[in-house]
């Protein structure tokens, strides 16, 4: 077996649509819960109670278990001032660490850049999905955007002597050559080509270099974090990793879909981190589960609307598991709106990975100086 490289390594599962954080993390032991969620809210006994006063959604048993194996931080309250209730502003918010303002920079786009500034290393950051997500992109740093792994690379519908002389001629096109400075777009066009031909090389053999006794799910997310994790055992010095699992705007039919996502979300974890174990290879990796925001106190009949106040997960061998931040109060008195108050600036999470787990100063990256969540996360050694 490889022996890995222990660099810290960052992984971030973004759920797209606005997730229920009360019904993921679920303040059973409030009456309010069960005064406001009279359609929605999940029976007591059908919790996976860690307390008096919250449980887990019965979905999330492989959470659960690593959760009372100490390797889960719970972050209540969590959102930014002035929230936004649109999934593509909110959304561009937390991909930028930028509420107030729009910036085209991504904030892992910025660490990526600080993790390898003489760009060395066209995979230091690699998303598995549709498309780059904004959180990676900044112009003139290079990050990798896969969609599978195994069909990874280019012209690949075409096979033997066609592909090779297309790709000859991709190559040429974007070989370097002298530009004047009213066509940079061209040279940046030009470095992003070379860019994923780098890619395509050091990609392209890490599934044949790859065996686990893990069975994944055939659902988009767990083949993304398999893809993850044969990346990193390959040892090609990944640090920053994207995946996705979408479906979460539950305005009805709400139990079934958050149920059955979160089911998703739940072994598709599990099993990545089993793999990392049996790999010897998860001691250097933290993930960060977050999600655009909230949803309403109150349910609408068959679901619920876009809040605020949400929660993020933590998850990781070095992860000091515990409950980070004041649940926030369902009373009608401090609600806003009929939403949950957030407690935690996301910032203060984006600062505790970058401090305590990168090595990076946060300032520059998060557009300001956001309190520490202290002693959630061990440093490597």
């Amino acid at each position: 077996m490889k022996k890995i490289n222990k660099d810290p390594v960052f992984v971030v599962v973004q759920l797209s649509g606005g997730n229920d954080f009360m019904n993921t993390f679920v303040p059973y032991g409030n009456p309010l819960y069960y005064d406001f969620r009279k359609t929605v809210g999940i029976p007591e006994d059908n919790l996976l109670q860690i307390d008096n006063n919250y449980g887990f959604n019965p979905a999330l048993g492989r959470i659960n278990d690593m959760y009372k194996s100490g390797n889960v931080a719970i972050v209540s309250g969590v959102g930014y001032p002035e929230p936004d209730r649109s999934h593509f502003r909110s959304m561009d918010i937390w991909h930028t660490a930028e509420p107030t303002t729009s910036s085209a920079e991504g904030w892992l786009g910025r660490v990526i850049r600080e993790l390898d500034p003489d760009k060395k290393n066209v995979c230091t950051g690699v998303s598995f999905g549709q498309g780059l997500p904004r959180a990676m992109y900044l112009s003139g740093v290079p990050a990798i955007s896969v969609r599978d792994l195994e069909s990874y690379g280019l012209l690949t519908n075409m096979s033997g002597q066609e592909q090779r002389r297309s790709l000859n001629v991709f190559t040429r096109m974007y070989m370097p050559v002298e530009f004047d400075e009213a066509s940079m777009i061209m040279s940046q066009i030009g470095q992003t080509g070379i860019d994923a031909l780098a890619g395509v090389d050091m990609l392209k053999p890490i599934p044949t270099q790859y065996s686990s006794s893990i069975e994944y799910g055939d659902d988009q997310l767990s083949q993304s974090l398999r893809g993850i994790a044969q990346v990193h055992t390959a040892n090609i010095g990944t640090r920053i990793f994207y995946a996705e699992l979408g479906g979460f705007d539950t305005h009805g039919a709400q139990m079934d879909t958050q149920t059955g996502l979160l089911t998703i979300l739940s072994r598709a974890v599990g099993d990545f981190f089993d793999d990392l174990k049996e790999h010897d290879a998860a001691e250097e990796v933290i993930m960060l589960i977050f999600t655009e925001f909230g949803r309403r106190i109150r349910d609408n009949g068959n679901g619920t609307d876009h809040g605020s106040g949400g929660g993020a997960i933590l998850i990781g061998d070095r992860i000091n598991g515990n409950l980070y931040g004041e649940y926030p109060s369902l009373d009608p008195a401090d609600q806003l709106s009929g939403d949950m108050h957030f407690n935690n600036d996301f910032r203060s999470i984006y600062s505790t990975v970058l401090d305590d787990w990168l090595g990076i100063q946060p300032d520059p990256i998060v557009n300001g100086s956001f309190e520490k969540f202290e002693k959630m996360i061990t440093p490597l050694k």
